[in-house]
């Protein structure tokens, strides 16, 4: 046997059924000689046999044979369990991978997908309704806007409050007056 054929789909196919069939034939012809013993040796008495004891001597004997019946039988389902196992294990493999490989990359494309879409949407939320004046169109960028002069509570202190003007710094002494001590 050329046992680089055995590693092909038609060569591992063939040697499988060969020896699944050769244990099949094994075990019918195995449960055919243990019923022909079991009848023979229930017929066959022995001197100074009991009531029973061609019975049991043939269930005892025709038991081997049953065994045997039944090991080439489980033989005959290893030898398709084999076959199964390689094509799944080996020729099938490929092909399972490059499917899963396939599925993760379209989950993941999927989460980006929907992360890009959450992070516009709340981009255009937060740009709509930050700065956006009430005769803007939605979604739109919104507009510097001019310089706005606020009164402060002290007159002498006003500042111009624009876009991205500063206050002017204060210090402790606009908070507690000079001269008072306890």
């Amino acid at each position: 046997m050329d046992i680089n054929a055995l590693f092909t789909d038609e060569g591992l196919r063939a040697f499988t059924a060969t020896v699944r069939d050769q244990h099949v034939r094994d075990a019918q012809q195995y449960g055919q000689i243990a019923d022909i013993v079991r009848r023979r040796l229930e017929q066959t008495p022995i001197e100074g046999d009991r009531w029973m004891a061609k019975k049991i001597r043939a269930w005892k004997v025709s038991r081997q044979l049953r065994a045997m019946q039944k090991a080439s039988g489980e033989a005959a389902s290893k030898a398709e369990a084999l076959y199964a196992t390689y094509v799944n294990q080996v020729l099938e493999l490929p092909q399972r991978r490059a499917a899963a490989e396939a599925r993760k990359l379209e989950r993941k494309t999927g989460r980006q997908a929907a992360l890009g879409a959450a992070v516009a949407k709340s981009l255009d939320k937060t740009v709509t309704s930050l700065g956006a004046p009430a005769d803007q169109a939605p979604g739109a960028v919104p507009q510097a806007r001019p310089a706005e002069f606020v009164a402060a509570d002290n007159p002498w202190q006003q500042w111009p409050m624009a876009a991205g003007g500063e206050r002017p710094t204060t210090s402790i002494n606009d908070y507690f007056p000079k001269g008072e001590q306890r």
